[in-house]
Protein backbone atom coordinates (compact mmCIF):
# COMPACT_ATOMS: atom_id res chain seq x y z
CA UNK A 1 0.00 0.00 0.00
CA UNK A 2 1.34 3.09 -0.81
CA UNK A 3 -1.31 5.70 -1.47
CA UNK A 4 -3.41 6.84 1.28
CA UNK A 5 -6.77 4.56 2.38
CA UNK A 6 -9.84 5.49 0.05
CA UNK A 7 -13.47 4.42 0.82
CA UNK A 8 -16.50 3.59 -1.06
CA UNK A 9 -19.81 2.27 0.20
CA UNK A 10 -21.96 -0.21 -1.12
CA UNK A 11 -25.43 0.61 -0.26
CA UNK A 12 -29.32 -1.45 -0.20
CA UNK A 13 -32.47 -2.43 0.54
CA UNK A 14 -31.99 -6.03 2.95
CA UNK A 15 -32.09 -8.61 -0.10
CA UNK A 16 -30.62 -6.37 -2.67
CA UNK A 17 -27.43 -8.88 -2.56
CA UNK A 18 -25.02 -6.38 -1.10
CA UNK A 19 -23.01 -9.24 0.23
CA UNK A 20 -23.11 -11.36 -2.10
CA UNK A 21 -22.12 -9.08 -4.63
CA UNK A 22 -19.32 -8.05 -1.95
CA UNK A 23 -17.75 -11.46 -1.93
CA UNK A 24 -17.48 -11.05 -5.33
CA UNK A 25 -16.07 -7.97 -5.41
CA UNK A 26 -13.40 -8.59 -3.13
CA UNK A 27 -11.27 -11.17 -4.79
CA UNK A 28 -11.56 -9.09 -8.27
CA UNK A 29 -9.79 -6.34 -6.40
CA UNK A 30 -7.52 -8.32 -4.44
CA UNK A 31 -6.42 -9.76 -7.84
CA UNK A 32 -5.84 -6.39 -9.41
CA UNK A 33 -3.24 -5.82 -6.16
CA UNK A 34 -6.03 -3.60 -4.17
CA UNK A 35 -5.39 -4.47 -0.37
CA UNK A 36 -9.13 -4.62 0.81
CA UNK A 37 -11.01 -3.83 4.21
CA UNK A 38 -14.61 -3.73 4.78
CA UNK A 39 -16.72 -2.10 7.55
CA UNK A 40 -20.39 -3.41 7.51
CA UNK A 41 -23.34 -2.05 9.29
CA UNK A 42 -25.42 -5.14 11.59
CA UNK A 43 -28.59 -5.43 13.30
CA UNK A 44 -28.73 -4.33 16.60
CA UNK A 45 -29.08 -7.92 18.10
CA UNK A 46 -25.85 -9.40 15.85
CA UNK A 47 -22.84 -11.25 17.96
CA UNK A 48 -19.62 -12.41 16.84
CA UNK A 49 -19.19 -14.30 19.94
CA UNK A 50 -20.74 -17.89 21.25
CA UNK A 51 -22.13 -19.14 24.74
CA UNK A 52 -19.77 -21.53 26.08
CA UNK A 53 -16.64 -19.41 24.94
CA UNK A 54 -14.31 -17.92 27.35
CA UNK A 55 -14.81 -14.27 25.37
CA UNK A 56 -18.00 -14.75 25.68
CA UNK A 57 -17.99 -15.54 29.81
CA UNK A 58 -16.15 -12.24 29.86
CA UNK A 59 -18.85 -10.39 28.02
CA UNK A 60 -21.64 -11.75 30.06
CA UNK A 61 -19.83 -11.32 33.47
CA UNK A 62 -20.15 -7.57 32.93
CA UNK A 63 -16.60 -6.73 30.69
CA UNK A 64 -17.45 -3.83 28.60
CA UNK A 65 -14.46 -4.72 26.24
CA UNK A 66 -13.12 -8.18 25.44
CA UNK A 67 -9.77 -8.33 23.32
CA UNK A 68 -9.05 -12.00 21.66
CA UNK A 69 -6.27 -12.48 20.35
CA UNK A 70 -4.39 -15.39 18.63
CA UNK A 71 -1.14 -16.00 16.16
CA UNK A 72 -3.57 -15.03 13.07
CA UNK A 73 -5.97 -12.77 14.16
CA UNK A 74 -7.65 -10.49 17.00
CA UNK A 75 -11.01 -9.35 18.03
CA UNK A 76 -12.02 -6.63 19.72
CA UNK A 77 -15.34 -6.77 21.05
CA UNK A 78 -16.91 -3.82 23.19
CA UNK A 79 -20.52 -3.32 24.32
CA UNK A 80 -21.87 0.20 24.74
CA UNK A 81 -22.67 1.60 28.11
CA UNK A 82 -26.46 2.01 28.86
CA UNK A 83 -27.44 4.41 26.74
CA UNK A 84 -24.45 5.30 24.66
CA UNK A 85 -24.89 5.83 21.04
CA UNK A 86 -23.62 3.82 18.30
CA UNK A 87 -20.57 5.52 16.98
CA UNK A 88 -20.56 7.88 13.74
CA UNK A 89 -19.06 6.17 10.44
CA UNK A 90 -16.50 8.37 10.96
CA UNK A 91 -15.66 6.79 14.38
CA UNK A 92 -15.44 3.57 13.00
CA UNK A 93 -13.53 4.09 9.66
CA UNK A 94 -10.90 5.73 12.29
CA UNK A 95 -10.39 2.80 13.61
CA UNK A 96 -9.26 0.41 10.96
CA UNK A 97 -5.56 0.14 9.51
CA UNK A 98 -4.21 1.80 6.75
CA UNK A 99 -5.77 0.02 3.65
CA UNK A 100 -5.82 0.72 -0.43
CA UNK A 101 -9.85 0.71 -0.19
CA UNK A 102 -12.35 0.49 2.84
CA UNK A 103 -15.44 -1.02 1.16
CA UNK A 104 -18.56 0.02 3.18
CA UNK A 105 -21.24 -2.28 3.27
CA UNK A 106 -24.96 -0.56 4.81
CA UNK A 107 -24.48 3.07 6.61
CA UNK A 108 -26.77 4.01 3.58
CA UNK A 109 -27.77 7.36 4.99
CA UNK A 110 -24.40 8.53 5.39
CA UNK A 111 -22.78 11.10 3.39
CA UNK A 112 -19.79 8.31 1.91
CA UNK A 113 -19.59 7.78 -1.62
CA UNK A 114 -21.50 4.94 -2.62
CA UNK A 115 -22.52 1.80 -4.99
CA UNK A 116 -26.33 1.71 -4.71
CA UNK A 117 -27.04 -2.04 -5.02
CA UNK A 118 -30.35 -2.51 -6.46
CA UNK A 119 -31.93 -5.40 -6.96
CA UNK A 120 -35.86 -5.16 -8.53
CA UNK A 121 -37.30 -8.50 -6.45
CA UNK A 122 -36.82 -7.14 -3.53
CA UNK A 123 -40.30 -4.47 -4.09
CA UNK A 124 -38.41 -1.83 -2.66
CA UNK A 125 -37.74 1.54 -4.43
CA UNK A 126 -34.17 2.66 -5.62
CA UNK A 127 -32.10 4.51 -3.41
CA UNK A 128 -30.86 6.96 -5.80
CA UNK A 129 -32.75 10.04 -5.04
CA UNK A 130 -33.19 10.03 -1.28
CA UNK A 131 -29.44 8.31 -0.14
CA UNK A 132 -26.92 10.82 -0.63
CA UNK A 133 -23.75 10.40 -2.52
CA UNK A 134 -24.87 7.50 -4.60
CA UNK A 135 -22.10 7.26 -7.77
CA UNK A 136 -23.57 4.56 -9.80
CA UNK A 137 -26.11 2.12 -9.53
CA UNK A 138 -25.30 -1.87 -9.53
CA UNK A 139 -28.65 -3.28 -11.19
CA UNK A 140 -30.16 -6.71 -12.09
CA UNK A 141 -32.39 -4.67 -14.38
CA UNK A 142 -32.53 -1.19 -16.57
CA UNK A 143 -32.77 1.76 -15.25
CA UNK A 144 -33.07 4.36 -18.05
CA UNK A 145 -34.47 7.51 -15.37
CA UNK A 146 -31.07 6.74 -13.40
CA UNK A 147 -29.39 9.68 -12.53
CA UNK A 148 -26.40 8.04 -12.12
CA UNK A 149 -24.28 4.90 -14.22
CA UNK A 150 -25.74 2.14 -13.73
CA UNK A 151 -23.95 -1.32 -14.30
CA UNK A 152 -24.99 -4.90 -14.33
CA UNK A 153 -25.11 -6.52 -10.96
CA UNK A 154 -23.38 -9.37 -12.25
CA UNK A 155 -20.73 -7.29 -14.12
CA UNK A 156 -18.41 -7.70 -11.13
CA UNK A 157 -14.80 -6.59 -13.29
CA UNK A 158 -17.39 -2.92 -13.99
CA UNK A 159 -18.61 -2.58 -10.76
CA UNK A 160 -14.69 -2.79 -9.57
CA UNK A 161 -13.89 -0.55 -11.82
CA UNK A 162 -16.32 1.81 -10.78
CA UNK A 163 -15.24 1.25 -6.79
CA UNK A 164 -12.15 2.75 -7.49
CA UNK A 165 -12.71 5.47 -9.62
CA UNK A 166 -15.52 6.89 -7.22
CA UNK A 167 -13.94 6.20 -3.98
CA UNK A 168 -12.66 8.85 -1.79
CA UNK A 169 -10.01 9.39 0.24
CA UNK A 170 -10.69 9.01 4.09
CA UNK A 171 -9.03 11.87 5.24
CA UNK A 172 -11.23 14.24 3.51
CA UNK A 173 -14.19 11.68 4.07
CA UNK A 174 -13.33 12.17 8.12
CA UNK A 175 -13.44 15.25 7.91
CA UNK A 176 -16.35 15.96 6.23
CA UNK A 177 -18.26 12.99 8.01
CA UNK A 178 -16.99 15.40 11.46
CA UNK A 179 -18.44 18.67 10.28
CA UNK A 180 -22.28 16.77 9.55
CA UNK A 181 -24.74 15.52 11.96
CA UNK A 182 -25.37 11.82 12.38
CA UNK A 183 -28.19 11.36 9.33
CA UNK A 184 -31.68 10.22 9.74
CA UNK A 185 -32.07 6.12 8.69
CA UNK A 186 -34.05 5.24 5.63
CA UNK A 187 -36.32 3.29 4.85
CA UNK A 188 -38.41 2.62 2.05
CA UNK A 189 -41.46 3.66 1.39
CA UNK A 190 -44.33 1.79 -0.22
CA UNK A 191 -44.27 2.16 -4.22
Amino acid sequence: MSAPTRVIGLAGWSGAGKTTLLAKLIPVLVARGVEVSTLKHAHHAFDVDQPGKDSHTHRAAGAREVLVASGRRFALMREYAPGEAEPPLGALLARLAPVDLVIVEGFKSWGHPKIEVFRAATGKPPLHGRAPAVRAIASDVALPDAPVPVVPLDDVEAIADVALREALDRDTLLAMLAEAPAPARLKPSRA
